[in-house]
């Protein structure tokens, strides 16, 4: 009569085993496949918005703790290859994944126009405001969002889900030596699209931009969709809500009365100190 309790007893052991080894290998970082999978299915078991929409941000999370549980993941190669011109470098990781806006040719890995270029220091998704409610949460509110940044009329942006984001700021371009506190004019960010590259962008005072690897699709995070619509007569009320949203790689809508200018969305993690 002593044996079913024994067995239930091993169970419990085994399996306080089991979950101890889990944590132990999780918190090595050997297993972020197994952690993006977890996040991606609590996100798609979490959804309100749609699987697309929350896909998306558990990618972001996912590849935020990735950052977290890799070593490595502020050490491209590149980035660490000391050299006799260029002396090895170290790279602070931000404590949350900030967001590029680009413009350039994709297949290139290099070239100029940075001074368009801009940067969320946050997720603009979730603070973000659908067009279907533009009335009643921005307009009706004197522009201001719900999460606090203002709506700006000659300059609006949207993403891929039809929410009407913040303007991010323009990119910064120089850096301080933080031995000399002389100022460089260039500024170095370690960014991904969450595929096979993580590498240093070198963008310039000058306006010119530069990847030390792959090109700035390579670079792009596809699902991440983004563009300014521009105009005396462009309003999100002339948007057609069926036009959303938008399949990864593929273009943002044209908006009646607006131009619109598509952005490519970098992930970046940390920049050159």
């Amino acid at each position: 009569t002593t044996y079913p309790t024994q067995i239930a007893t091993t169970s419990f052991y085994l399996s306080l085993v089991v979950i101890q080894i889990i944590i132990m290998i999780s918190i090595s970082g050997s297993v972020v496949l197994f952690i993006s999978s977890a996040l991606l299915q609590q996100g798609q078991a979490l959804s309100v918005d749609g699987p697309s929409l929350l896909s998306r941000r558990a990618a972001v999370s996912a590849l935020s703790t990735a950052a977290i549980c890799s070593s490595t993941a502020l050490a491209p190669a590149a980035a660490n290859a000391a050299t006799e011109d260029k002396p090895k470098r170290s790279f602070r990781r931000y404590p949350s994944i900030r967001f590029i806006a680009a413009l350039g040719d994709p297949n290139s890995s290099s070239g100029s126009g940075v001074e368009t270029w801009g940067l969320w220091r946050d997720d603009p998704g979730p603070r973000g405001v659908y067009l279907k409610d533009y009335d009643r949460r921005l307009k009706s509110n004197n522009n201001v969002a719900p999460a606090g940044w203002t709506f700006d009329p000659s300059d609006w942006w949207v993403e891929e889900h039809g929410l009407i984001m913040s303007t991010p700021e323009p990119l910064p371009r120089k850096s301080v030596n933080k031995e000399t506190k002389e100022i460089i004019p260039e500024k170095q960010y370690v960014v991904t699209g969450d595929r096979d590259i993580t590498t240093v962008l070198t963008v310039r005072d000058d306006g010119t931009w530069e990847l030390e690897k792959g090109a700035l699709y390579d670079v792009t995070h596809l699902p991440c969709r983004s563009a300014a619509y521009r105009g005396d007569g462009c309003a999100p009320m002339n948007a057609n809500l069926k036009d959303f949203p938008v399949k990864p790689g593929a273009e943002m809508p044209v908006i009646n009365g607006c131009l619109k200018q598509d952005y490519a969305v970098l992930f970046v993690l940390g920049e050159a100190v």
